[in-house]
């Protein structure tokens, strides 16, 4: 799978475990956890069946404020998130790379991708395991 501006991991770990584990990862990172979207639980709902498929949104509010007030377009991509799916070869973990949303948005970067980059990096790769 290859869309762009977007990083992709395979988990050793089922979905439930690489969710705990991501949780766990962000909390560790002094970030919050805004909300937890189960597009699989929202599917069964209505009757529909969708494998292991949740978003998990969080940020930190001192960082991301600032940058939603220079730039209020980037409020549609902040807070950040992350993806688990599961599919018929395993377990994932995806997100938007940090470059990505600053070209996006037309944000000159100061530097500030890569440092979001490698939080987000570690965290996934926490999450995979």
């Amino acid at each position: 799978m290859s869309a762009q501006g977007l990083r992709v991991l395979p988990s050793r770990h089922g979905p439930v475990e690489t969710l705990e584990r991501l949780e766990a990862a962000v909390t560790r990172h002094g970030m919050t956890i805004f909300s937890r979207m189960d597009h699989g639980a929202a599917a069964e709902k209505v009757g529909l069946e969708l494998r292991p498929t949740v978003v998990v949104v969080f940020g930190n509010p001192r960082a991301g404020t600032p940058a939603m007030q220079a730039t209020p377009t980037l409020a549609i991509d902040l807070p950040l998130r992350m993806l688990i799916w599961q599919d018929e070869k395993g377990t994932w973990v995806a997100y938007n790379e940090p470059g990505w949303l600053f070209r996006r948005h037309g944000i000159a970067d100061d530097g500030t991708a890569d440092i979001m980059n490698d939080v987000l990096a570690s965290i996934a790769a926490e999450a995979a395991g």
